[in-house]
């Protein structure tokens, strides 16, 4: 029997519970206004971000074997590959050099849209350091956009060369009294043909758009963080009413152990 009186004395009801939180609803109103309070003094210290979007799209070519329909001269991914390995760190250090910066205020993130050829540069940054993105953004634009130039002129002058050569051969076959002469003529003839294809289909590299900002704000919005607080508040006042007399319980406890 005593030792079902002790179990029954060390039950709480809810009623208890109630009555320790109307009892201290002043510590709980204090929790709940710092939580709060310190929320908004966060929220006020938050400085509004965009996205900066620049987008690069890949020279082209005729799509090369049969049955095959990529068109890109180098692939996007293989463009990336390369501004990342070859570009990114010597622009970043003569920006920061120009700039007199130790480090930059944002990132730069190279992607490539799914099933596309396009080169996609990302920046997240205040609007006070929107000219120091478009610096950024410019330079590997003009860093990959020579890159990608110099393939489309080896490109054209592979198959000028080639078409040159074709038709130097065309005009000796055409002179020719051969049996094969007439075999000649078709075959040169349809190479040329194709030449002329793959140097019209040739098309060099386009910059599409520099340094775009985004019409939204990137980021947590100011009404979430304080919604999300007034959440946390409640919470931590409910747990922190529940600590204390917690802590009144022991103290109590010990003065009479104690006395």
């Amino acid at each position: 029997m005593t030792e079902q009186r002790s179990s029954y004395d060390d039950e709480i009801s809810l009623v208890d519970l109630a009555a320790i939180l109307v009892r201290r609803w002043k510590a709980m109103a204090i929790i709940f206004a710092v939580v709060v309070l310190a929320a908004f003094a966060y929220v006020l210290t938050l400085t509004p971000t965009y996205s900066y979007v620049s987008v690069y799209e890949v020279a082209e070519q005729a799509p090369v074997g049969e049955g095959n329909t990529e068109r890109a001269l180098e692939s996007a991914g293989t463009v990336i590959a390369k501004a990342q390995s070859l570009a990114v760190a010597p622009v970043t250090r003569e920006l920061l050099q120009q700039s007199g910066l130790e480090s930059l205020p944002f990132a730069v993130d190279l992607t490539t849209p799914e099933d596309t050829q396009l080169v996609k540069i990302t920046s997240q940054a205040s609007e006070a350091n929107s000219a120091l993105v478009e610096k950024m953004h410019s330079a590997l634009l003009d860093n990959i956009a020579s890159n990608q130039q110099a393939l489309v002129d080896r490109q054209r002058t592979s198959l000028e060369n080639r078409l040159e050569s074709l038709q130097a051969s065309l005009a000796a076959a055409e002179q020719s009294t051969s049996s094969g002469a007439a075999d000649l003529l078709a075959s040169y003839t349809e190479q040329i043909a194709m030449t002329k294809d793959r140097l019209g289909l040739l098309k060099d590299g386009r910059v599409a758009q520099t340094a775009v900002q985004s019409l939204e704000k990137t980021g947590t919005s100011r009404t979430l963080i304080m919604a999300l607080a007034l959440v946390l508040g409640g919470m931590l006042s409910v747990m922190g009413v529940f600590l204390l007399q917690f802590a009144g319980l022991v103290c109590s406890s010990l003065k009479e152990q104690e006395s």
